[in-house]
């Protein structure tokens, strides 16, 4: 009896919807085991925008978001490129690199990652600041999804490498299934009132925690 208590208990928490207003996640460590395991109700996106903040001192590569279907472990996949310089977005193991972006250490930085099935054409969104758009899959994103935060999938939720994984905080992470246009995305920058993710919102996140990542008040500078 206590068992089937325990094992309900955990049900529970797994299922639960919590609002992370003013709140981040803390990944302190780096292994391939911590991770945030984030669910939607969505299985199919024509198109997809990504929005979170993040803050890090990592000087290598590290996975920021990590989408995979049984059949695309990157089904939607946003990565920090040490080595080039380049934040790279993949759409159904497709790759689109871009180049410029002053990635600075210790700040919390915007990033919000566009595609449409439509066009094709992936962009990423910079602290408000817009990339070129670049070619991408002009098909659906289907099938069951595991969405990860902490960890890269480099199999369908498995496959992780620590040497790829985040460290820092995390927070405000957002998934719509449309293309946000330029000025929600600015409102999503600036952190004023914009439209909340129908796939992922933040104020309302089912999610999972693996391992050691905290949740805690979202750091803020203090004027006296």
């Amino acid at each position: 009896m206590k068992l089937l208590i325990v094992l309900a208990m955990v049900a529970a928490r797994a299922a639960s919807v919590e609002d992370l207003s003013a709140k981040m996640f803390t990944f302190p460590v780096q292994n391939n085991i911590a991770r945030v395991k984030l669910t939607t109700t969505n299985q199919e996106f024509s198109a997809v925008t990504v929005c979170h903040r993040s803050f890090t001192d990592l000087k290598r590569d590290h996975v920021l978001f990590s989408l995979a279907t049984s059949h695309k472990s990157n089904g939607f996949l946003i990565f920090w490129d040490e080595a080039n310089q380049e934040m790279e977005a993949h759409v159904l193991d497709q790759k689109s690199e871009f180049r410029g972006w002053d990635y600075k250490p210790n700040m919390w930085h915007s990033i919000c990652t566009t595609w449409s099935s439509a066009t094709g054409l992936v962009q990423i969104w910079f602290n408000g600041n817009p990339s070129i758009r670049l070619s991408g899959p002009t098909t659906n994103i289907s099938g069951n999804t595991v969405i990860l935060l902490g960890q890269e999938q480099d199999s369908y939720g498995g496959g992780f490498d620590s040497n790829q994984a985040f460290v820092g905080m995390m927070s405000d992470v957002h998934m719509w299934d449309y293309v946000l246009s330029s000025c929600e995305i600015q409102r999503y920058v600036d952190d004023l009132n914009f439209t909340p993710g129908n796939a992922l919102n933040w104020r309302a996140l089912d999610y999972v925690i693996t391992d050691k990542v905290l949740v805690e008040e979202k750091t803020t500078s203090c004027h006296y």
